[in-house]
Formats: structure tokens, sequence, C-alpha cells
């Protein structure tokens, strides 16, 4: 039961519900009771499991390729860099002449560099709704001009991840140079406004949390609508014989280019409401370590799930949150060692594991009726 629940459309309308439920209760306990009440949520915990939920909603985009369509993606944490970063540049052109340097119109790193005027690319970021529409735009075409040549050229398997991979790196070492316009290794930084509300205040955390919540939730069911249509049936098709369903008519290429753009736009907004809540974007994120790490929350909880992919996030972040603070130095090895181990003995994560054991107590065989105390009983007490 429990496993249908988790596998089925009921587990993901029940985490739908959880995350609407946190995004009115988590800020209302921030903001409205008192630090000793046991039901307060500190500022820090508003703040970290904020950035859990932007995680689980780039695992999310992550599962939906890799679960559903067969593609492991090892770039994925560049949709996401692209995202914080366009809403990095947003945050910076709200800072004006409050910067270090007092100029209003250049952010300080440019007029540290002897940068004369704000390039072109900058231009619009000082409007909310634009810097949104390129948090999803720019990743989105990205994917698109990505996919668009290797889906064609029918690239697959591991040689896609590594062209994945490979485009993340170019991308990490592009946006380390300091003529890019970006910030050069220290990114962006020292946000003092969105929307015109203080990003450092309570409300505006409790609220950017609330935000998180609600579009990772509006996203489950988006993939919830996917998955349950026809061209969710295709993408799994494709998964698990891409060649046969190429030979029964399907343009796969279409298919695969569409989910993944898809995911690649649902990463990016996962990378704008990332950046607000932790409040630095450089290019660091756009390591291949990171998007291997996105890799691993999925099969910890279960790729082809969408539930699975949430609570990986959450659970190898929660892990990695607190072995760092204990052994900061060993995280890597831990989660090496996690992936191996998920890979060996549970190679359908957690709700996999979860469906097996529930599956094995409902196969479980009744225990036998004795015949002269059940059946013969019984027929004593029916002929009475």
């Amino acid at each position: 039961m429990i496993a249908r629940k988790l596998l089925g459309d009921s587990g993901v309308l029940l985490l739908v519900a959880l995350l609407v439920a946190a995004a009115v209760l988590v800020p209302l306990s921030n903001l409205t009771l008192p630090p000793d009440s046991p039901l307060h949520v500190s500022n820090t915990s508003v703040q970290l499991f904020g950035k859990y939920l932007a995680f689980a909603m780039l695992a999310l985009s992550v599962d939906l390729v890799w679960g559903y369509c067969g593609i492991l993606s090892l770039g994925h944490g560049a949709f996401f860099a692209l995202g914080g970063y366009a809403m990095g540049m947003y945050l910076m052109r709200q800072i004006g002449d409050r910067g270090v340097y007092a100029n209003p119109d250049l952010p300080d790193f440019m007029v540290f560099l002897n940068w004369q005027e704000l390039p072109w690319y900058w231009y619009g970021f000082d409007m909310f709704w634009f810097a949104m529409l390129m948090a999803m735009v720019v990743p989105g075409l990205l994917a698109f001009v990505f996919g668009w040549f290797a889906f064609r050229s029918r690239v697959t398997g591991v040689y896609l991840s590594i062209i994945t991979q490979a485009m993340t790196f170019a991308l990490l070492l592009a946006f380390f140079r300091n003529d890019m316009g970006f910030g050069g290794n220290n990114g962006l930084t020292d946000f003092k406004d969105i929307l015109g509300y203080n990003i450092q205040a309570n409300t505006t955390r409790a609220a950017l949390f609330a935000a998180t919540a609600l579009t990772l939730a509006g996203a489950l069911l988006v993939c919830r609508f996917i998955t349950r249509s026809k061209l969710g049936k295709v993408l799994v098709a494709i998964r698990d014989a891409e060649s046969r369903t190429r030979f029964i008519g399907y343009r796969v290429e279409h298919y695969k280019l569409f989910v993944w753009t898809l995911s690649a736009v649902m990463a990016g907004i996962a990378g704008a409401l990332y950046v607000p809540q932790v409040g630095i974007i450089n290019p660091s994120e756009f390591a291949p370590a990171n998007s291997i790490e996105a890799v691993i929350w999925v099969a910890v909880g279960g790729r082809g799930t969408l539930v699975g992919a949430v609570l990986g996030a959450f659970l190898v972040n929660w892990g990695k949150t607190t072995f760092t603070s204990v052994l900061p130095d060993f995280w890597l090895f831990a989660l090496g060692a996690l992936f191996v181990a998920v890979t060996l003995f549970l190679p359908k994560g957690i709700v996999g594991l979860i469906a097996k054991l529930s599956s094995k107590r409902a196969k479980k065989p009744a225990p036998p009726v004795d015949s002269e105390a059940g059946v013969g009983t019984d027929a004593r007490a029916a002929a009475e």
C-alpha cells in the first residue's frame, strides 16, 4: 500500500500537498512563534530548507530526462547556474549607488576592473520579470541548440553524458574569465534587495522559502501531467527500447529534444530561486561535480518516480550538511561510497526498496488453517 502511494499518482499529490502546507506553515512558524517555542522554525532552518527545495527542483529536472527518457545528463548544473546568474544580475542591478564605489550604473566589480559602461547583455536586468524570463530562456535555448545537434546525430549513452559534462566544464572556464563581465572567480554577491524588499530580512527569506516550495509543487504537477500522458508513455518507450520506438514511426529526436529543453528550463528556475537564498553565485556552480551530485540525489531516492528525486535531494543534502560539520574533508569519499552502495544494493533507490519490501509482505502466504480446529469446527457449527 505504501509503495503504491509512493510510486503512483497519490504519492506525487501527497508530496504536493505537503509542499503547499510547508509553504504556509513554515513561514508562519518562523515569523509568529517565539524562538523558545518547540514549533518555532529558526531563520537558519528556513534558509537551509529553502536551499534544499531548490536542489530538489534540480533533481526533479534530472529525473525527468534520466528516469523517464534514459538521458543521463552530467551537465544539468550548467542550466542551474545559468538561471542563478540571471537572477544574480538582477540583484546586482538593484544595488545601484549603495555599492562600495557608489556607481549607480555599474556593479562594483566592473568599476574595479575599469569598465566604462554596462555591457549590452546586462540591459534589462534591472527588471525582475526580464531576469526571470532570461532564467528560463537562456538555459532553455542552450539546451535546445545542444540537443538539436546531439539528438539528430543520434548521440546516446555514455557519449552523450561525456559531452554534457564537457559543456558544463567549458562554461566553468568561460565564467572564470574577468572579461566575460560576470564577476570572474568571485562571481556576483553582496545583494541588497529583491523586488524592493531587504533580502536579509526574515520576512523576505520566509517569502522566498514559500515561493520555492510552491514552485516545486507546480513543477511536480507538470511532471506528473507529462509522465501520465501519451507523451510520457513514448518517453518510457524511448528509454527502454529507443531503436524499436524509432522503427514503429516515432520521431525519437523530437521527443528527446522537448523533454531535454523542458528539464533545462526547470533547472534554470531552480537556480534563480537558489541564488537569493544563499546570497552568491559564482563559477563553482558550473563544476561538473555539482551535476554528478544531482545524479546521485536521483539515484538515492529512486529514478523514474518523481517523488524519489525530491526525497533523495533532501536526504543527501541533509547528510552533507551534517557530515561536513563534523568531517568536512571526507564528504566526497562518503558521497562516492554512497553512490557505489546505491548502485550495488539499491539500484531502484529508496522508493524502489520500499516497493520491494511492500510487495514481499503482500505476497507472504497465509498461515495454514488446521482442518480440525478450523473447517471441522465451522462444519459442526453449521450442522448445529
